[in-house]
């Protein structure tokens, strides 16, 4: 159980791929796709062929699996589509939401600290100590990219899968999340 001081509103931006085309007036974790757009359910769920157990891992902190949450970054993730492009590799363009941290209920959600093995098809396995309350404080100190995740995506060989995310702290919000709360995030100014 979070202590009261933990379930302040979390002050700091968290970042979402945007989607071109919702449907509905929320963001849903995989676990209501499956119901309520089969459709939708079959294209996200195909990210997890042959890691389909990720998908029933526990979330302590939450009381939900990982396919009972939505996942937020904490970092802007251009940066870790930068070091991918330097790395060789083709990656798109991925225009991003931002999202007030502070409109999350806290008692909702939980910062997950992530790691990714060499050559791993899959982040490592989460351990309780692997999980943070959504703090001002905890979302500090986990919104800046590590030198490790830079390197591990600049030196990709050709067969391990790209895993941006790997090594970034993943924001979980257990259930929904509402589309009105999302901002669109535009790109830098170009210096001519």
């Amino acid at each position: 159980m979070l202590t009261e001081s933990a379930q302040q509103r979390a002050r700091g931006i968290l970042f979402h791929a945007m989607i071109a085309d919702p449907r509905g007036d929320h963001l849903l974790p995989l676990a209501m796709l499956r119901e309520r757009y089969p459709d939708l359910h079959a294209r996200h769920i195909a990210k997890y062929v042959g890691r389909e157990h990720l998908l029933d891992e526990r979330v302590g902190p939450l009381a939900c699996t990982w396919a009972e949450v939505v996942f937020l970054s904490p970092v802007n993730p251009t940066v870790l589509f930068d070091a991918i492009r330097s790395g060789g590799r083709r990656m798109g363009d991925v225009p991003l939401w931002t999202l007030d941290a502070s409109q999350l209920d806290p008692a909702r959600c939980c910062i997950r600290l992530m790691r990714v093995t060499s050559g791993a098809r899959t982040a490592d396995p989460g351990t309780d100590d692997d999980y943070l309350p959504l703090t001002s404080a905890t979302l500090r100190a986990v919104s800046e990219v590590t030198d490790r995740a830079l390197e591990r995506l600049r030196n990709l060989g050709p067969d391990e899968p790209l895993l941006p995310w790997g090594d970034v702290p993943h924001v979980l919000h257990r259930g929904p999340v509402p589309l009105n709360l999302f901002q669109e995030l535009l790109p830098p100014p170009t210096r001519h």
